[in-house]
């Protein structure tokens, strides 16, 4: 199961990452794994036990950093061990053992790589538009009997099931589901005409309360609730309007996933949205600026002092700037005092071959800035 595991939570994809990231708005404190239930994960991010603001954030940013880097368990392992030193967290179940550790750990890494995957697969099949949906076993080497029953049913896409049986359907349950067009298309994904669904297949357990097959807190479709935001989102947030793509971006910055970046940059982050016309007047079809880990590199080497939370303004730059600047015909600068009148910013936003990015960042002292300062 370890190799099946890997194989797809190493291939991060936009609507997974997407699926994550809605849950970063809202870290919740929990005493208990059963304290959050259901379609409330999809909108928000926990770890039982975990109750102190500033570990949740930090146990949020490893997983964020498993599923967009697909660094593995092994990693992900590493972090968490790092995090619980660095906070003094004690008293979490399977805390003590060898064993029950590696369980924890393992069990905190699953359940967010899978539920996320599945969320961003709920998105792509409901984009995609398929009319028939195929449920297939995970292929572990001790399947649960329910789960391997339903092995290769074929049911319309708005057949009542998947609201309470689209997986994962249990703790560790590697279950997936495929879209069709016709049967036999449906057939060629591995579902099987004979297999149907058993007349009680919806009478819940005495035991749990959910149908038969579905664990305890299980009975929902991951990302059922925002599968519509998450296909939004997955071309760097360009088709949502302005705010939830600038609050969702803001988010990032200021709730932990951007510092994790910061210490590691690879690739490009999203850092602030321009206004349709700054866009058109240089020549970029985007609205969503990325800032490079060659720029942060630069930006760090010419300012030592600026962390994630500097960044935090830069959208104040382009949303109130008092003086927007045509430098060549594919860049602007954008400079504005901070709403609290300390600071001065300065961003430069340049239309690449490489995309929209901001090329340029500076914070200073508005009290040591003039009019007559050099911009950039």
């Amino acid at each position: 199961m370890a190799d099946a595991f890997g194989a797809i939570f190493r291939k991060p994809f936009a609507e997974q990452l997407a699926a994550f990231r809605l849950r970063l708005g809202d870290l919740v404190p929990t005493s208990a794994w059963d304290d959050l239930l259901h379609s409330a994960h999809d909108r928000a991010f926990m770890v039982a036990g975990a109750t102190k603001a500033d570990l949740l954030q930090d146990l949020a940013s490893a997983v964020d950093k498993a599923i967009s880097e697909g660094t593995g368990l092994e990693a992900f392992k590493r972090d968490f061990r790092a995090i619980v030193e660095k906070h003094g967290w004690h008293g979490w179940t399977g805390e003590g053992t060898p064993k029950g550790e590696a369980w924890r750990m393992r069990t905190i890494y699953r359940t967010n790589m899978r539920t996320s995957y599945m969320a961003g697969r709920l998105a792509q099949l409901r984009d995609g538009g398929f009319p028939l949906w195929v449920y297939r076993h995970g292929g572990s080497a001790d399947p649960r009997p329910q789960h391997l029953a339903w092995d290769g049913l074929i049911l319309e896409a708005d057949h009542p099931f998947w609201e309470t049986h689209y997986p994962p359907n249990e703790w560790g349950c590697s279950c997936r589901v495929f879209g069709a067009r016709s049967l036999n298309a449906a057939l060629r994904r591995g579902g099987k005409a004979d297999v149907k669904l058993a007349p009680n297949w919806d009478k819940p357990d005495p035991k749990t309360g959910n149908p038969p097959g579905v664990g305890r807190g299980w009975a929902y479709a991951p990302g059922d609730t925002v599968s519509e935001t998450v296909l939004q989102l997955r071309d760097k947030l360009e088709t949502l309007n302005a705010r939830p793509s600038s609050d969702l971006i803001q988010s990032w910055i200021t709730g932990g996933p951007f510092e994790t970046w910061l210490k590691d940059p690879k690739g490009s982050f999203p850092l602030v949205r321009l206004r349709p016309e700054d866009a058109q007047a240089i020549g970029s079809k985007r609205l969503v600026a990325d800032i490079s880990s060659e720029t942060i590199a630069k930006l760090l080497r010419e300012q030592p002092g600026l962390t994630a939370t500097d960044f935090a303004v830069a959208q104040e730059a382009i949303n109130y700037a008092a003086h927007r600047i045509q430098h060549g015909s594919h860049s602007l600068i954008f400079r504005q005092v901070t709403k609290d009148g300390k600071n001065l910013l300065t961003l430069k936003v340049t239309q690449t071959e490489k995309g929209l990015l901001v090329t340029e960042f500076r914070r200073e002292a508005a009290a040591k800035a003039t009019a007559a300062d050099p911009i950039l």
